[in-house]
């Protein structure tokens, strides 16, 4: 429903990666979820009254939040939309992330309460009524929520947003919520067995464990998250597309939120190019980058010397010394400087991964100890990347 009345309402609706549009489509998203969720908390209070159902009345209180959730969808991605200004020079796509968790707080304190209200009703039962006419509006929230559940997984896909598949998966529970509260709802009925409490005891965790993984999706961005490794894959292609570059590494990219992308990245190119060479081809990198992915690209040149003969050899034992560390150990960015006889320099980045069980001090300890006594008097300088 959400991409159909983008479809037909949003301008350039294909265009997700512009800021206005994706906030078109959250805009509709919000208002959709306010009026559905407002109709179907009106019908089952009513119903949840009539019947002195907790977990019905719970349910109902669940969707209230649903709307105030869409509520801070509805603004979160307003306040997203905004420009960037002095005080916030790369833009508030954040607050997309920020209003997602929000989002998962709702959901996550709505549960809470309804624990609650089910341990007393377990504590203290009373006895529930059950009709047609209530069955009829518990079955159509289950179509309604599953509705709603497939729109905005749809739209979050195309828009990539955290929120609509926040939103999304709240709607999944809440047609297993409901289904859960219409099922001892029947069993109630034609068994004279009182599960009420305990329906409305499952319906809050399962309302819990919603929220909490909700808030996951939110958080990370939000505190800095590795970009995919396709992704990551995708940067090097376009860069080593040009026949001017030799390597790709020290990739860094920044999320301001979705479609607000800062990157940088470092190049080797052959050192015996002319500058104006390399910055042109430079620039028609940061152009694709731009234009693919919407973003600002920065690139750092890195100058290789190639076909010297000590450095290579310098390569292959530098690359053999980190085979005898591990496998998982690589390097990049090796630059010999042999001009000076009587202090060259020799300077190289090591990749290493996260938690690798040799401390970096004693792989540079290593190298330092197997590499000076090949080269008399040479300086060494090794950086140490995580990735």
């Amino acid at each position: 429903m959400i991409c159909f009345l983008a479809k037909h309402f949003v301008k350039d609706y294909d265009q997700v990666g512009d800021f206005k549009v994706r906030q078109r489509y959250g805009v509709i998203s919000g208002i959709t979820g306010i009026f559905l969720n407002v109709l179907l908390c009106a019908a089952k209070l009513s119903v949840g009254v009539i019947s002195s159902s907790i977990s019905i009345i719970g349910d109902a209180v669940n969707n209230l939040s649903d709307a105030a959730s869409s509520v801070v969808t509805l603004v979160g991605f307003k306040l997203a939309g905004q420009e960037a200004d002095e005080e916030h020079p790369f833009g508030h796509g954040r607050f997309e992330y920020i209003s997602g968790l929000i989002v998962s707080l709702l959901i996550v304190v709505t549960g809470v309460e309804l624990v609650q209200s089910s341990f007393h009703k377990i504590i203290h039962p009373e006895k529930t009524l059950f009709n047609v006419f209530t069955a009829a509006v518990l079955i159509f929230s289950i179509i309604i929520k599953a509705f709603m559940f497939s729109s905005n997984l749809r739209a979050s896909k195309k828009i990539n947003s955290a929120t609509l598949r926040s939103t999304a998966m709240d709607s999944i529970s809440d047609v297993l919520t409901t289904s859960i509260v219409l099922i001892c709802s029947f069993i109630n009925y034609y068994k004279q067995l009182n599960l009420d409490g305990y329906a409305g005891l499952l319906v809050a965790v399962l309302i819990i464990k919603t929220g909490i993984d909700s808030a996951k999706d939110t958080i990370n961005p939000l505190l800095g998250e590795p970009p995919d490794k396709g992704f990551l894959e995708d940067i090097k292609a376009i860069a080593l597309s040009s026949k001017d570059v030799m390597g790709v590494h020290d990739i860094i990219v920044h999320n301001y939120g979705p479609s607000r992308i800062f990157m940088s990245l470092h190049v080797e190119v052959p050192s015996n190019l002319d500058i104006v060479t390399v910055h042109d081809s430079i620039d028609d990198i940061e152009n694709i980058l731009r234009k693919k992915y919407h973003c600002t690209a920065v690139i750092h040149v890195d100058p290789i010397v190639t076909n010297d003969e000590m450095t290579e050899k310098i390569k292959k034992k530098v690359n053999h010394f980190l085979s005898e560390l591990g496998e998982e150990l690589t390097f990049h960015d090796l630059r010999f400087s042999h001009a000076r006889e009587n202090n060259p320099k020799l300077s190289f980045d090591v990749i290493v991964p996260y938690k690798y069980d040799i401390p970096d001090e004693e792989i540079v300890s290593f190298l330092e100890n197997h590499l000076k006594p090949l080269i008399p008097g040479v300086e060494i300088e090794i950086e140490i990347d995580k990735g």
